[in-house]
């Protein structure tokens, strides 16, 4: 059967209209997001509701594979996703007309869906953007494809002569291109409109000196050897694992904390404002994500600044379990909807947990949770270091189980004793002679005892470490090895200050962090 070019021409243009319809469609949904909030988003949304139903070991191979660009490659995905189902949706409209059109109405409803079901929906209206767009599509492609047809063709009708609107399917085209391009510009300058009032409040935020200052780093806490970690990460290029697809940008001027719940007897609202007027403290705390496997990057170090968390809960007549305190559970809310559950004894202990407004000398940056998140020394961050948080509430685990916990994280979640060799790295080529390896070991509120290093399967010799700043922190290591030619292996391993060694077994993770010795194989010439 011969495929005539003006058959071929019609197709490849009704797959075209597919393409500008769901364009379209993806256009005034962020127009109309910007008259409720730019969340509601379509493809904001889908892949929120995408993230939230991820098995754990997928977010896990997603973080491990792509880092922080995975949300990135997660709306990439979407988008090739809804310009392939486009592409279809107008092949199967050329001769389905109404069915095509309806399939993009279907897309908006799972659109609206997904944005109305988020944790941090603020109701029906979320789900407008995603049924206006897709409204505006589904016509669109009806009126472009009505384009590709003779007024006397049927549905399945090919005309013999090619006789159909060829000038008016480019007029319609174009100005639907013109229009949507305009429309989603116009969408995405009010949605960056709203975000300055939050801009300007952070450029106006001045640090009060802290009442509590951090101690003076040791001058012996950062090694001098190429290519280990910094002991103060720049907040540039501090790790970010996060659910969220829009980093939320919330103006402090507004900006508020509740507490209450289980055991509190003066429930609390306080500002921005109330914070600075506390007694500020600030301390150099390394913090961990649970994702970070064996010898990875999700660990840094910061200098916070912020208020004791446990001095507010005590204000607010909260008291710790081990007291007669009837909530075990403390269960911090972030304006995206995000659920973090901290045991309330971890907390109130005395370890430097708080409420931090500052980093490095700064105040937070968005992506680290502007205007106020959680720190809490010696737990893993998903259980401990809530961003943007507005929300606090007392409760139990028994009664409540926060984000990760119902995607089977472990409830609590004390950092595990690590370490890692930064260099040489893997694969490296050093010559023959003294190499430096180092690294950097942590068991943030125990401290670093010791770490030893082992040449393929020789006998473990004890590293040289560097200054302790405090137990919260992670410390500096090296080891001068006389390095021969050939293949070897270097591992690593630490103890921590109440004397338990770093374990060998290595396990993922799933749920409550990864455990096992750090390798890297190294060819010396």
């Amino acid at each position: 059967m011969r495929i005539s070019g003006t058959t071929l021409a019609r197709g490849g243009l009704a797959a075209l209209s597919g393409l500008l319809s769901g364009y379209a469609a993806l256009a005034v949904a962020e127009l109309v997001s910007a008259a409720v909030r730019p969340e509601a988003g379509p493809v904001t949304a889908v892949g929120g509701a995408a993230i939230d139903r991820t098995p754990a070991p997928v977010k896990d191979w997603a973080i491990r594979n792509f880092g922080e660009d995975d949300k990135l490659v997660l709306q990439l995905g979407i988008l090739a996703t809804l310009a392939a189902l486009g592409l279809v949706l107008g092949i199967v409209a050329l001769r389905y007309r109404r069915i095509g059109s309806a399939g993009v109405l279907i897309f908006g409803v799972v659109g609206a869906a997904a944005a109305v079901s988020r944790p941090d929906s603020s109701g029906i209206a979320d789900g407008l953007p995603s049924l206006v767009g897709a409204l505006v599509g589904a016509a669109l492609l009806y009126t472009l494809i009505g384009r590709l047809k003779t007024q006397h063709q049927t549905a399945t009708q090919e005309a013999k002569d090619g006789s159909w609107d060829r000038r008016g399917f480019l007029l319609a085209a174009s100005a639907a291109a013109v229009a949507s391009t305009g429309a989603g510009a116009l969408g995405r300058a009010l949605n960056s409109r709203r975000g300055q009032d939050a801009v300007a409040s952070r450029a106006g935020v001045l640090l009060p000196k802290p009442a509590s200052a951090a101690a003076p780093i040791p001058a012996g806490a950062q090694l001098r050897v190429s290519g280990v970690s910094s002991f103060t990460t720049p907040s540039r290029t501090f790790y970010r694992v996060d659910t969220a697809l829009v980093v939320p940008k919330v103006d402090a001027t507004s900006w508020k904390l509740r507490i209450h719940g289980k055991g509190v007897k003066r429930p609390l609202t306080v500002t921005f404002q109330d914070l600075l007027d506390r007694e500020l403290i600030e301390r150099d705390i390394t913090l961990t994500c649970v994702s970070n496997e064996v010898g990875g990057p999700y660990v840094g170090s910061a200098r916070w600044i912020g208020v004791r968390l446990a001095d507010l809960l005590r204000e607010a007549g909260v008291k710790p379990p081990s007291r007669g305190g009837p909530a075990d559970q403390l269960v911090a809310r972030s304006v995206d909807g995000m659920t973090l559950g901290t045991p309330v004894e971890d907390v109130m202990d005395g370890r430097d947990a708080m409420l931090a407004v500052g980093m490095n000398g700064e105040p937070l940056s968005f992506v680290h949770g502007f205007p106020v998140r959680m720190v809490v020394p010696g737990l893993y961050g998903y259980v401990s270091a809530c961003k943007w948080i507005e929300d606090i509430e007392l409760t139990t685990f028994d009664d409540y189980d926060p984000y990760w916990v119902k995607r089977k994280w472990a409830r609590k979640a004390p950092i595990k004793t690590q370490s890692r060799i930064d260099t040489p790295k893997p694969f490296a080529r050093p010559k023959a002679g003294t190499v430096m390896v180092a690294g950097v070991a942590w068991a943030q509120h125990r401290g670093i005892e010791r770490v030893e290093v082992r040449v393929d399967d020789g006998p473990w010799k004890t590293a040289d470490l560097a200054a302790q700043a405090t137990v919260d922190t992670w410390r500096q290591w090296s080891f001068p090895w006389k390095a021969t030619p050939g293949g070897h292996t270097l591992t690593v391993r630490a103890t921590d200050r109440t004397g338990a060694v770093q374990t060998e077994k290595r396990t993922g993770t799933i749920p409550d962090g990864a455990s096992g010795w750090h390798s890297v194989v190294v060819t010396v010439d």
